[in-house]
């Protein structure tokens, strides 16, 4: 049993539709938006599943199925994510979503990063990792992308220390071996309890919300990020960035961030990323070589994610992961008295988020000099005033050592940089990229500000003291609580 709701996006009073395969017969269909908590506003039973279409290009053209259901936003359901469980007398189960918008601007809005989780889905077909260069939006989630009964155990930080039970569990369970790398139930889950639990006023978008909509963060103080942030489109990046510059702040809770360039097609049902095949991207040429989907630094789209965020995958890598460095877990702080650390007490070179293990999968940063026992961001490569506030140890990957599962075509991270970059993929050039790190940092832009984490994995230490003290401080001061002038 399988299905996926339409649109991904709506208000109060439109209509979503649910689309569901299947030989179960009969289900019960519950609606739950998962906040600080969890809240029915939906449950109906006897919904009629039955096999529908399936074609040999799903991947890529969509399910396009037949209605199983159709229903009406409730007027007075906030905005929020909405888990749809469909579940059988059998057991069989399965899970869609869809996203409520709000009515009116709170204190935030939290970006989905709805895009990301369509480069990972191979449902139907290849995703962007197993050959795939085109994911339609409208087909199911793989198992766990959004929902998993232990989050914190089923981490993609900690699969390496896995125990044989904790294997045996994630087996059982059924779920995607990609629901940890991308997926609702993660980080942005993590967040939302959280975030919700303190009070914060959350409205919620998807990336194709963000894409197609240029006010669509109008009368918001602040713009969240938070997870894995991999795949924006120019469309994205220019709001984000108009947003700044007119006065917002941006909040980049995620790592990888934007390191794709991706597009959006066929009425936003469809996401393309050509990534390491420059040529076979039909806006391979001259004119529109700034539409590439590929990393954003490249000199041919010549718009670095760091002019957004202050920093870049491309000097980053990987952490706490095969092949990269294992460290303690957390950042080493430089400046102890800037006001994210308030009332923390730290001194020069505390460790911080150790509890949480906050450093860990993938990570953005800058190069790194030492100046007076601190490290700070060397000249070029960041915005004018970029401040580094801590760091880690991280490391790109090499073609060589790709995980089990990835296509042959893939090309390492530190590979394609070394030649996109440095001007060729020699031993010297990948030498210069090779050790990177985790930076956390901040800098103003425009009228805007701008932080952050340089790492995925923030949300899984909000359970700790340090972390969530941190979260706190920014955003009482981005979402203007505390009255602090801009």
């Amino acid at each position: 049993m399988a299905g996926y709701c339409w649109p991904q996006s709506l208000r109060p009073k439109e209509t979503v539709t649910l689309h569901c395969h299947g030989e179960v017969g009969r289900v019960r269909v519950q609606v739950v938006r998962q906040g600080a908590g969890e809240r029915t506003v939906f449950d109906r039973s006897g919904i009629a599943v039955r096999p529908q279409p399936l074609g040999d290009d799903l991947a890529v053209q969509g399910c396009d199925w037949h209605p199983s259901l159709a229903f009406e936003v409730g007027e007075k359901w906030p905005s929020g994510f909405y888990l749809v469980r469909l579940t059988h007398d059998s057991g069989d189960r399965a899970e869609a979503f869809f996203v409520v918008r709000p009515a009116e601007p709170g204190e935030a809005l939290l970006v989905l990063s709805t895009s990301t989780w369509t480069a990972y889905n191979d449902w139907g077909g290849p995703s962007f990792y197993t050959g795939g260069q085109a994911g339609s939006l409208r087909r199911p989630l793989p198992p766990g992308f959004l929902d998993k009964s232990d989050l914190m155990r089923h981490r993609i930080a900690r699969f390496q220390d896995w125990s044989k039970d904790d294997a045996r569990a994630f087996a059982k369970a059924g779920h995607s071996p990609w629901c940890m790398a991308a997926g609702w139930a993660n980080w942005e889950r993590l967040f939302v309890a959280w975030a919700e639990a303190q009070g914060f006023r959350l409205g919620y978008a998807t990336s194709a919300d963000l894409d197609r909509e240029a006010g669509l963060l109008d009368g918001y103080p602040c713009y969240l990020s938070v997870g894995h942030d991999e795949y924006w489109t120019m469309g994205m990046r220019d709001h984000v960035e108009a947003f700044i510059d007119g006065g917002g702040n941006a909040a980049f809770l995620s790592g990888n961030t934007a390191f794709w360039q991706a597009r959006f097609e066929a009425g936003h049902s469809r996401l393309v990323c050509y990534k390491t095949a420059l040529e076979a991207d039909p806006l391979h040429d001259p004119v529109r070589a700034p539409l590439l989907s590929t990393m954003w630094s490249d000199p041919l789209v010549g718009r670095p994610e760091s002019l957004m965020t202050g920093v870049s995958f491309t000097r980053g890598g990987y952490a706490h992961m095969p092949n990269a460095p294992r460290g303690t877990g957390g950042y080493r702080v430089w400046q102890p008295d800037h006001w994210a650390f308030e009332s923390l007490a730290l001194e020069p070179g505390s460790l911080l988020g150790v509890d949480g293990l906050v450093v860990a999968y993938e990570c953005d940063g800058c190069e790194l000099v030492e100046r007076d026992g601190v490290l700070r961001a060397a000249d070029g490569g960041v915005p004018e005033g970029f401040q580094v506030l801590a760091s880690a140890s991280a490391r790109l990957w090499e073609t060589r050592q790709a995980p089990k599962g990835l296509h042959e075509s893939y090309i390492g991270e530190l590979n394609w940089v070394a030649e996109r970059l440095g001007g060729g993929d020699t031993a010297a050039n990948r030498a210069r990229f090779e050790r990177g790190h985790a930076v956390m940092g901040t800098f103003r832009r425009g009228k805007g500000e701008v932080f952050t984490t340089g790492c995925t994995d923030w949300a899984y230490g909000l359970q700790c003291d340090d972390v969530a003290t941190v979260t706190r401080n920014l955003l009482r001061r981005f979402t203007r609580r505390s009255g602090t002038a801009r």
